[in-house]
């Protein structure tokens, strides 16, 4: 089965074949498997969860936001599907670097009841293991701290605050913790059994900051984030875009359980340290795919099965997403290979 599958590799119990799961949107790939069309605003919602039930996945990516939490900018949006428009009026309320060492995000946003809070997300991750029992659902979140930052001030706000005033910027940062702590501490009490810690630390090109600055104001944090979860013995596993391979031990050393990750993070790095002490995910690339070429395909699906195989938490994914612009018959292909190539034994 596909939940024991997935649960068998979170605890590291090697499973007889390499468990997958996948971030797709790409329409046509998700009728030709579910004979839905996601297009249709009716059909959409059990178009997506047919998908996760009939490509089998073992893992459900997934996070959970409390009902008060504001995007207060517009932070750049990729298009994902053919015809999509990008619209968001959004006005970034912060016009100045003196706004953002000003800002407040505690007493601007406000911390929700403790209880309120875990029935909410309780509700909400049962809804969710619910819908997809075939496979294993996380709990989890997305802002952290770092990400909170691009979310409410924009990108240039953000960087040039940071580099203008560490110390202020870095009671700002806490301000973000104490928000992100609320829903750390009630999701570990919402019966998920894995935690999806996303914060997209990095760029394409590695770190935004010197690497100094992260284990400052960054991954201290994490530690103190991770801890109701550790102690309630909850999977967490850190998921980040970009190039992130100079931070992976200190990420593990913060507590991590395992790695969802893009192909720019080194495969290879992460499974020479942590390949048989952590949860590892994705590495597939995309671009790959575009080609629309069977043999590099399948030569990329078996790059990965190679360096993943021996590892008992290693599960398949195309790590920078399946956008609409891959065709049909390339997906068709990679899901091929890591049926034939995911067998173990």
């Amino acid at each position: 089965m596909s939940y024991q599958r997935g649960w068998q590799a979170l605890n590291l119990e090697m499973p007889d074949r390499i468990p997958h799961t996948e971030y797709v949107s790409n329409p046509d790939w998700v009728k030709h498997l579910t004979g839905l069309d996601p297009r249709d605003p009716e059909k959409a919602a059990a178009a997506n969860l047919a998908l996760i039930r009939e490509w089998d996945y073992d893992l459900r990516w997934m996070t959970m936001a409390p009902p008060n939490q504001p995007r207060m900018t517009h932070m750049g949006t990729a298009v994902w599907s053919e015809g999509y428009e990008v619209i968001d009026n959004r006005e970034c309320p912060f016009e100045s670097v003196e706004d953002v060492l000003s800002f407040d995000p505690v007493e601007a946003i406000g911390l929700m009841d403790h209880e309120a809070l875990v029935e909410h997300y309780s509700r909400n991750w049962r809804a969710a293991q619910e819908q997809t029992p075939t496979c294993v659902v996380p709990g989890g979140y997305y802002n952290t701290v770092f990400t909170w930052n691009i979310m409410t001030f924009g990108w240039d706000l953000f960087l040039e605050a940071a580099a203008t005033d560490e110390q202020r910027f870095d009671e700002v940062l806490e301000g973000f913790f104490e928000l992100s702590m609320a829903t750390f501490r009630a999701q570990a009490e919402c019966g998920c059994k894995v935690f999806i810690c996303h914060d997209d630390i990095v760029w394409s090109s590695g770190a935004v900051f010197r690497p100094e600055w992260y284990r400052e104001h960054i991954f201290p944090r994490y530690r103190r984030l991770w801890q109701p979860l550790k102690d309630a013995g909850i999977i967490v596993l850190f998921c980040s875009d970009g190039d992130f391979t100079e931070f992976i031990d200190d990420l593990a050393q913060c507590g991590a359980d395992g790695f969802i990750f893009e192909p720019l993070t080194d495969l290879a790095y992460m499974v020479d340290r942590y390949g048989q002490e952590k949860v590892i995910i994705g590495n597939v690339d995309c671009r790959v795919l575009m080609t629309g070429d069977r043999e590099a395909i399948r030569a990329e699906v078996k790059r990965c099965t190679d360096l993943g195989r021996d590892c008992p938490g290693y599960f398949y994914a195309v790590g920078n997403h399946i956008p609409y612009n891959i065709p049909v018959e390339s997906i068709a292909i990679y899901a091929e290979a890591i049926r034939e190539f995911g067998v173990r034994g």
